[in-house]
């Protein structure tokens, strides 16, 4: 018994330290920086918007009103002639047709967003984007959350679909507060996870 106390006294003061050096380090940053890869906002002619969280009313979580809201951003850049917002959801709706209405909320025309609502991973955003614009002409550009890229990025060029990874400050954006550092690990965290899962099953 006292054996199993000790061990779960130094487990708690393990995770004790971590979560300090998580909320007083910019290990969250830093984290998110590195599977951001590069920061050059590529411009081009289709935008690859990815769906991101949602709420189980069918609402939009936070990820995906990020994505929208800088999807917007670089469509008003006016190079971009067509938008494609990708994922499924739950069974209400999936997560691809709100993002779109937000984004015409932003401004954005209708007539050039197009939608792809039955993919439920990373992986069948990428087969099913690719089923859509394969053929189609000019640069294609990929947005999403900076965790997120490293997967996404390479998920979409092993199905054989060339894009331009153009990732947003998510977790670097919530690090900036130390309230949101956990939350902002524990994704990290599950994404690292991911990251594993899909090299193991050749993915990425």
């Amino acid at each position: 018994m006292k054996h199993v106390k000790t061990a779960a006294l130094r487990g708690l003061a393990l995770l004790g330290l971590l979560a300090v050096i998580v909320i007083a380090t910019p290990l969250d940053s830093w984290w998110a920086g590195k599977l951001a890869g590069r920061w050059d906002d590529p411009a081009g002619d289709v935008l690859i918007v990815l769906g991101g969280s949602v709420l189980d009313d069918g609402q939009i979580g936070g990820s995906s009103y990020w994505r929208c809201m800088h999807a917007a951003r670089a469509y008003r850049e006016g190079t971009f002639k067509q938008l494609i917002v990708t994922g499924g959801g739950n069974d209400a709706v999936a997560i691809a047709e709100p993002m779109k209405s937000f984004l015409v909320f932003l401004g954005v025309p209708a007539s050039v967003i197009a939608i792809e609502s039955h993919s439920m991973s990373t992986r069948e955003n990428a087969l099913f984007v690719k089923q859509m614009i394969a053929d189609r002409p000019g640069r294609k550009v990929l947005l999403t959350s900076d965790y997120h890229m490293f997967r996404a990025h390479r998920v979409f060029e092993k199905v054989g679909l060339d894009v331009q990874p153009r990732p947003y400050p998510d977790v670097r954006k919530r690090a900036g507060n130390w309230r949101g550092r956990l939350p902002a690990f524990l994704d990290l965290l599950e994404e690292s996870a991911k990251i594993v899962y899909y090299r193991a099953h050749g993915w990425i």
